[in-house]
């Protein structure tokens, strides 16, 4: 279907106002646009019950980590949720709108942490950070008033790809045990030349040069994106990884690596479901202030972590 309603008065409004793609820009630049876009695109931040700041022990130094709570309740489950922005761009404040959309909906606290950002720390920098922190809620659960039993991991775009990642990095450590995989729009495969990859080069959204780009400060060693940290897609086996739900949009560049995968989870017997959204484009998930779309899936989302955390 043609581009939604919504999407393409966004689209027009960028090329009427010439605004610069993200990969033109030097990263300060860049950093500043991307977080002010998603804020205006996000609408009025919902109230949560409680959000708390705190600093552990990274591989590289402190990782600030934020915990979003919808109630005072004892024993909460958590969803670990990493943000995108191509491991290049993003903070925490980067997730705060679908943070605290996904704690009051789906009834769990979110724990959003910092990581490294690419060039200055490459792959795998953002592996290890969010890794680091998983395990730090898990071991902290119950001072956080968290339920280490019930922890799910999730992420849009480069968080997806974290997500994915620490999926397959639990199952190796044996632990800690995740109930659940939310996945959106997720990088897959760093070595993609596929239909959707070709197809979609409007300057005016997100595109295959926007992936180039943040490949290229991620991966300086171009060998690395054939590991499985980085390309989840290329692991040997996916049998045994936590349910997932995979979202993708129609007009995506990393549409098909984001099917692609959840096929692949699917034949290796992980119970999985995916939902492309029809006349969207890449980011859509945190632009619910502006796209209904974007509210709808953040619903679904929610509804699966319920499904998840209390079934």
């Amino acid at each position: 279907m043609p581009l939604d309603p919504q999407v393409r008065a966004m689209r027009d409004a960028k090329e009427r106002d010439g605004v610069a793609p993200l990969y033109t820009m030097t990263l300060d630049a860049a950093r500043a646009a991307d977080l002010a876009s998603i804020r205006a695109a996000g609408g009025t931040p919902e109230k949560v019950h409680e959000v708390t700041e705190h600093w552990l022990d990274g591989p590289g130094g402190k990782l600030p980590l934020r915990v979003y709570r919808p109630s005072a309740d004892p024993g909460l489950p958590v969803l670990m949720y990493f943000f995108g922005g191509g491991w290049v761009l993003g903070t925490i404040d980067t997730a705060d709108g679908i943070a605290r959309n996904l704690a009051n909906a789906a009834g769990c606290i979110v724990a959003v942490p910092g990581y490294r950002l690419a060039p200055e720390h490459p792959f795998p920098a953002a592996v290890e950070d969010c890794w680091a922190a998983t395990e730090w809620v898990v071991r902290n659960a119950a001072a956080l008033g968290a339920d280490p039993e019930r922890v799910a991991v999730g992420g849009d775009s480069a968080g997806g790809n974290l997500a994915a990642a620490l999926t397959l990095m639990a199952a190796e450590a044996g632990g800690p045990s995740l109930v659940g995989q939310l996945l959106v729009y997720p990088n897959t495969d760093q070595t993609a030349d596929d239909d959707s990859m070709r197809e979609n080069d409007d300057p005016y959204l997100f595109n295959h040069h926007s992936v180039a780009w943040y490949r290229s400060h991620y991966f300086p060693d171009a060998d690395d994106a054939y590991n499985p940290l980085a390309s989840p897609l290329l692991a040997e086996s996916l049998a045994g990884l936590p349910p997932a739900l995979v979202i993708t949009a129609e007009y995506d560049p990393l549409r098909d690596q984001g099917e692609r995968y959840a096929a692949r989870l699917a034949h290796d017997g992980v119970p999985v479901a995916v939902t492309r959204y029809e006349g969207m484009i890449h980011g859509f998930f945190a632009m619910s202030g502006t796209l209904e779309a974007g509210r709808v899936a953040l619903a679904q989302a929610a509804k699966q972590l319920r499904i998840w955390f209390f079934d």
